[in-house]
């Protein structure tokens, strides 16, 4: 017996001296994650939808993320030997008890920080840099998602605006055809330079190839460009067409444009439209098949949907995007991707959480 209520007690005490820490993060981790994740979502989401309503975006930001753990647990016992009459040698007895109690306690901190001030709404505002417009296809994003979303214009061809309800150039869509053919050929490649007082610029090349095809695809490409057919290599600017054959000049969206543009297509109840409260959007005044850029399809519904990718309640009705619509979820996942690329977080320091030791 004695020997038994020793290993219980040094079982007990071992078990309250087990480090729990590194046993959490494997579901943490991705639960946190996946929390993250989707809130970011549902941000972008509401605040696409807010546009439309003529209402500011607001952005706010989970700086930290701090998952506190604890577990206390106490134990105590008592134990007896020796024989219990007094007046007689009876059998050598003993009695002991021990018990033992613990509590876990979970003290998640979450840090929010609002995205304001001048330094965000200029980075809200900044067109995206054409290197990043390279990059995107360079990194194996389709030229015929990213060029729509990211583009006003590319040597004075206009890009589809959603918001003032301007159809492409179709020498824009051409172009976008064949910078897809030739992304997926492996003909078009993108570098980046910097020169001797710091300044980048973008270069992208036309690599030469023995495959006819290739070779009348990207002279056919520097013919809609109106660029030097005989040339390999061509700098990207940002801004207007400057007209000279050697360079291609990319007028790129800001972030807010992008949003403005998807707003200009959210679905929303044609009594709110009639009352003043949303502006009337395209999907009132295009035709059907009229070009609209790549698809995203955000539907509105009084109730809270089953199937949904995303969904944001706003005005008492949810706004959402289909889990089987697959081209609407690529988009909106570029627009996502778009908010790092676009560098509009704010750069000050972020809040400093103490967090107390536990004695």
């Amino acid at each position: 017996m004695p020997r038994r209520l020793a290993a219980v007690a040094l079982g007990l005490s071992v078990a309250a001296c087990t480090n729990i820490g590194p046993g959490t993060v494997p579901h943490d981790r991705v639960d946190y994650a996946n929390a993250i994740g989707n809130s970011w979502k549902e941000q972008t989401l509401l605040n696409i939808v807010k546009l439309r309503y003529g209402d500011m975006p607001i952005f706010l930001e989970v700086a930290q993320v701090i998952a506190g753990y604890q577990l206390q647990s106490a134990l105590s016992g008592s134990f007896t030997l020796g024989n219990f009459t007094s007046s007689l040698i009876d059998r050598l007895t003993a009695t002991g008890g021990a018990t033992a109690a613990s509590t876990y306690t979970d003290r998640p901190t979450v840090v929010y920080q609002p995205l304001t001030g001048v330094d965000f709404l200029k980075r809200l505002m900044t067109p995206i840099p054409p290197s990043s417009v390279l990059f995107m296809v360079q990194s194996g994003y389709s030229a015929e998602l990213v060029m729509p979303i990211m583009l006003n214009s590319i040597n004075s061809l206009n890009n589809a605006s959603n918001r003032l309800r301007r159809p492409a150039d179709p020498k824009f869509i051409r172009l976008v055809e064949l910078m897809r053919e030739g992304q997926l050929a492996g003909a078009i490649h993108m570098r980046v330079e910097r020169s001797k007082d710091g300044a980048e610029s973008s270069v992208i090349i036309f690599e030469p190839g023995r495959d006819p095809q290739l070779t009348a695809r990207s002279r056919e490409i520097k013919s809609v460009l109106g660029i030097k057919p005989n040339l390999r290599e061509f700098g990207v600017y940002f801004g207007g067409y400057s007209g000279k054959d050697n360079e291609i000049a990319m007028n790129t969206r800001s972030m807010l444009q992008i949003m403005l543009e998807f707003a200009a297509v959210v679905q929303v109840p044609e009594s709110d439209v009639v009352q003043g409260k949303a502006t009337p959007g395209l999907a009132y005044t295009a035709r059907e098949g009229a070009p609209t850029g790549p698809p995203l399809r955000i539907l509105v519904t009084d109730k809270e949907p089953q199937d949904a990718y995303v969904a944001a309640q706003y005005d008492r009705k949810w706004f959402w995007i289909a889990d089987t619509d697959i081209q609407s979820k690529y988009t909106f996942a570029v627009i996502m991707l778009l908010f790092s690329v676009a560098d509009t977080g704010v750069k000050g320091s972020t809040p400093v959480v103490t967090i107390p030791a536990n004695q």
